[in-house]
């Protein structure tokens, strides 16, 4: 398989989750992704980068092609070195948030996606993976 990077993006305002949603969106027309999955991926970035600038203190995005000889994907790494999850159990269930969100948004970004990792040391960040197949 092979990859491409495509952007890099620094999460730090509210203006940065928007350029997020914006390259997200286009990498996925690029890749001649359907309306509804472009739907879907933007949406789970959205989430991700929020969640990157809100309880991460801010971070990167990183926006990248697959291609395994068949088919296009995007996999987006969202970076952080916050506090960390201390319970990743309990972050990815619905409902359970640390802020003032409805607790949708990890749990929210695994079903938007075909593969999904999450892992996190308290006290060092959470890194986040999603790929969405087209």
């Amino acid at each position: 398989m092979r990859a491409v990077v495509a952007d890099i993006l620094s999460i730090r305002s509210s203006e940065d989750i928007v350029r997020v949603r914006q390259a997200v969106r286009a990498r996925a027309v690029e890749i001649g992704m359907r309306l509804v999955d472009q739907t879907k991926v933007v949406t789970a970035a959205s989430e991700l980068a929020r969640n990157a600038l809100q309880y991460g203190g801010g971070g990167a995005a990183h926006i990248e092609i697959l291609n395994d000889g068949r088919r296009r994907a995007l996999r987006l790494v969202f970076e952080d070195s916050g506090p960390g999850i201390a319970d990743l159990g309990r972050a990815l269930e619905d409902g359970f948030t640390t802020g003032t969100g409805l607790g949708l948004g990890l749990g929210g970004a695994k079903r938007l996606s075909h593969e999904f990792e999450i892992s996190s040391t308290p006290g060092h960040g959470t890194r986040v993976t999603i790929t969405r197949w087209n």
